[in-house]
């Protein structure tokens, strides 16, 4: 069941929002639902920068050595 719901925004905003809506093909309503919808959902993984997460798996961990950058970071601070 659908029910209206109303909502005040600046002028500016609703703007923004029709033309992301518009660039999108969807009604400013399923834009709205979406992103309700994603508010409430529980994330299936931490949520990681999308920086950080290119970097996934870019190095090899059997060539990582745990002592090595302890002993940078004790060199580093200490």
């Amino acid at each position: 069941m659908q029910t209206k719901l109303t909502l005040r925004l600046e002028d500016s905003l609703i703007q923004q929002a029709k033309d992301y809506a518009k660039q999108h093909d969807k009604s400013l309503s399923q834009v709205v639902a979406d992103y309700f919808q994603a508010l409430t959902q529980k994330p299936n993984k931490p949520l990681t920068a999308p920086v950080t997460q290119s970097l996934i798996g870019v190095l090899d961990a059997s060539n990582v050595d745990a002592t090595d950058y302890k002993k940078h970071l004790e060199e580093k601070y200490l």
